[in-house]
């Protein structure tokens, strides 16, 4: 398999460290699986992202964590119980708008047969996060196509290390700031006594041209070409995953920092885009809540001393974006048939920050023609 090129490939100076693989998978523990399905002779591109917080491991272990919308025209399944509880147990599925009964069924059995004790011996209930994009633009989506064992194929697959970006998994038919989008990662590392690991996971599908922003320069304004729609009509889901021992109340306040992240690109949040963001934390690792007895102790880090850690996040959260769109490769389009969501040109991108002002202004934004609408 040809190794895709990411942001950084492209000599564009995203700021901060990364961790070895710039992906979620520097939170050790963390697993990602894909499964993709693509026939365009069908009309057929999506599929299934999973995100394994703790991995495979037999024993339930629930992960803290916090959530937050910033504009709620989407969904992401379990957040009433985050809210409420602080925490939740087993995966994170994201995929299609239509897709998502049929990924939390496959993610139900996953639970049920890989706690198998747990579901046999106690009271216990599957309440996994699935979230979603819409994909019909590029995709039939009214087909109904995914089904809950291709939920289960992509958490079998789950593993750390490098993770694919682009038209992968739920990705598969995702459209950012008109280019084609879909996944994207990456991490970066704070010290703060000790070196902690803040990562995000998106699924970009969100956008119009005009307002595309990489690291201040108006990109989008000086690539007009080939655009699709006039207003906004799509959603971008962020996963954030952190070792640092944080409450679920620190971690709702980096959920809500994956909005400044988004926004760097250049998104206001649209009235039909559906912007949600979950951060969880794999630090405090304990068993469920029902096992344990009448106290509980943790450890967090001090709110004063966090911001690091927010803007890590912001970072992580902006440079994925931008590595969705960099994964992307010329597909036609479904709904209406007949035109093509074009790839970001790479030669073209990395020529606009070798022709940058040595201060870092950004370039002067060209003219923008009328887009081809859908």
């Amino acid at each position: 398999m040809i190794k895709k090129k990411r942001a950084r490939d492209l000599g564009l100076p995203f700021p901060g460290t990364p961790g070895p693989f710039n992906a979620i998978t520097d939170v050790a523990g963390v697993e990602v699986g894909f499964l993709t399905l693509t026939d365009p002779a069908d009309r057929l591109r999506t599929g299934v992202t999973a995100i394994l917080p703790r991995g495979h491991g037999p024993e339930p272990v629930p992960v803290w964590a916090g959530h937050y919308a910033l504009n709620g025209n989407g969904e992401m399944t379990g957040t009433h119980w985050i809210d409420d509880a602080g925490h939740f147990l087993g995966p994170v599925l994201i995929t299609n708008t239509h897709a998502v009964g049929a990924c939390h069924t496959g993610a139900v059995r996953w639970m049920i047969d890989t706690y198998a004790d747990f579901f046999r011996n106690d009271h216990a209930w599957a309440m996994p996060v699935v979230a979603e994009t819409y994909d019909g633009v590029l995709n039939d989506i009214n087909r109904l196509a995914v089904a809950p064992e291709h939920a289960l194929e992509a958490l079998r697959s789950a593993r750390s290390g490098p993770v694919a970006e682009g038209s992968t998994g739920g990705g598969n038919g995702m459209i950012a700031y008109e280019f084609k989008g879909g996944t994207g990662t990456a991490s970066r590392r704070v010290e703060l006594g000790q070196t902690y690991t803040v990562a995000a996971l998106v699924q970009a599908n969100h956008g119009i041209r005009p307002w595309f922003t990489v690291l201040g320069r108006p990109v989008g304004a000086l690539m007009p070409e080939d655009r699709l729609i006039e207003k906004e009509t799509g959603s971008i889901i962020v996963v954030l995953a952190t070792d640092a021992p944080l409450s679920p109340l620190s971690l709702k306040a980096l959920a809500k920092r994956a909005a400044i992240g988004i926004g760097r690109a250049g998104t206001p949040g649209g009235n039909n885009s559906g912007d949600i963001f979950l951060a969880f934390s794999t630090a405090n690792a304990q068993a469920m809540p029902q096992r344990q007895g009448l106290v509980q102790s943790f450890d967090w880090l001090n709110p004063e001393r966090i911001d690091p850690l927010y803007l890590a996040a912001v970072e992580a959260v902006d440079e994925a974006v931008v590595n969705a769109i960099v994964a992307g490769e010329d597909v036609a389009t479904v709904k209406p048939a007949g035109l093509t969501c074009r790839a970001i040109s790479h030669d073209r991108l990395a020529a606009l920050f070798r022709a940058a002002d040595p201060s870092g202004s950004p370039l002067p934004p060209g003219p923008v023609p009328a887009p081809q609408l859908l």
